[in-house]
């Protein structure tokens, strides 16, 4: 096999959790373009078909799942994906977020909902795919966490404790699982998403980003998606148990944010 051959995942199906825009549907589309058909799960179904749209344009299949709040429905849509592909071989999980903040307006039932949000669901779905990804021969998982899981700045206590939790978690499931499926993280910095938006409209935040990142730039989807193809893919099958930064190359946030106040 060629190197770049490496990189393909023919054959493969998928599971992006979290595929309704910006990092989530780059990752969709990325692992399509690469030859795999794509099982696509978010709470907005428009945001949902318009990405089916481009996994279909590819020439793949892809199959829409709408997330609700139903107890299990989680569970049963990677039951639905393999029911409709035939096997799963590849999960990645772009769930979560928190609003950052000043810390002493930070709450117990704020603290559990950022854990509930960013570390049980994509454990669980990790727990879960793990039984058909055995049946398939193996398996790779992706989990997106943040840079702020090990980066320290102020205004961020909740979303980079929860998101250095699923950094760990990331680690110590690869240890359980290995040698036959494995498990990854991939961590970006400032990413150009809908999610930043809010921030990056101050033009003096963003200038304060981009000054600080070596790169000098912000990041866009299409970073973290090729981060994680190489991820699902044989490119990285000597890789497990590892967080990849993909960040510009941030180590020190130099940068007040405008919500870090007391």
């Amino acid at each position: 096999m060629s190197v770049m051959q490496m990189f393909r995942v023919d054959g493969q199906t998928a599971f992006v959790n979290g595929a309704g825009r910006g990092i989530g549907a780059a990752c969709a589309l990325a692992l399509a373009e690469a030859g795999a058909d794509v099982a696509i799960r978010a709470r907005t179904l428009e945001q949902l078909e318009e990405v089916a749209d481009g996994v279909r344009s590819l020439g793949r299949r892809v199959l829409v799942l709408q997330a609700t709040d139903e107890p299990g429905d989680d569970v049963a849509a990677l039951d639905r994906a393999v029911s409709e592909f035939g096997s799963l071989g590849i999960l990645v999980n772009v769930v979560g977020g928190a609003m950052p903040g000043p810390f002493l307006k930070g709450s117990d039932r704020k603290l559990n909902e950022a854990f509930d949000f960013n570390v049980t669901l994509p454990v669980r779905m990790c727990r879960a795919v793990v039984p058909h990804m055995l049946a398939a021969g193996g398996g790779s998982i992706v989990n997106i966490t943040s840079a702020v899981g090990h980066l320290v700045s102020r205004g961020f206590s909740t979303y980079g404790t929860v998101k250095a939790a699923l950094d760990h978690a990331t680690r110590l499931m690869a240890a359980d699982l290995s040698p036959r499926i494995r498990v990854n993280g991939v961590a970006p910095g400032a990413i150009h998403t809908d999610s930043l938006e809010v921030i990056m409209r101050n033009p003096e935040v963003r200038e304060a980003i981009e000054s600080a990142t070596p790169m000098r730039r912000l990041g866009v989807a299409d970073d973290i998606a090729a981060a994680v193809l190489y991820l699902c893919s044989p490119a990285s099958s000597y890789v497990t148990g590892q967080i990849l930064d993909v960040d510009g190359g941030v180590r020190v946030p130099n940068f007040q944010m405008p919500f870090a106040d007391l």
